[in-house]
């Protein structure tokens, strides 16, 4: 896991819920806590592109469904700034199940992956579809 060039806009709280876009089985995630946040009092934390959320499967297989899970944010509806000056947002909130090594659960990953995501975990990047 490497360090992030850009400084990316958190916009997705504890509460919020994405879509899962991997095929491990998932389809609706809920986000439970952010690792590594270090917040204010009374400050609820927040996670944007490339972070890492643990996460609960609200919608699924039933074999996955009601279980928590490690997951890395791999697309934001908020927008956020590039160091070379280009501003990215994505149509809808996205992660991908991973394990304790943050290699990917499943093997591929439906529609488009941010470029930070890639540049701080490289295994995930190997089952990427479009990296934007």
């Amino acid at each position: 896991m490497k360090a992030l060039a850009s400084r990316i806009t958190r916009g997705l709280s504890v509460g919020s819920y994405l879509t899962c876009a991997d095929n491990s089985g998932a389809k609706e995630l809920q986000i439970i806590s952010v690792r590594g946040y270090k917040g204010k009092r009374r400050t609820k934390p927040r996670a944007g592109d490339a972070g890492i959320v643990k996460c609960r499967v609200s919608r699924g297989n039933e074999k996955v469904r009601h279980e928590m899970f490690l997951a890395i944010i791999i697309r934001q509806k908020k927008e956020y700034r590039r160091p070379s000056g280009m501003r990215v947002s994505f149509e809808d909130n996205a992660a991908i199940l991973v394990d304790e090594k943050f290699m990917p659960k499943g093997t591929s990953v439906k529609g488009p992956m941010a470029r930070e995501v890639v540049q701080r975990f490289q295994p995930i990047g190997k089952v990427a579809s479009q990296v934007v």
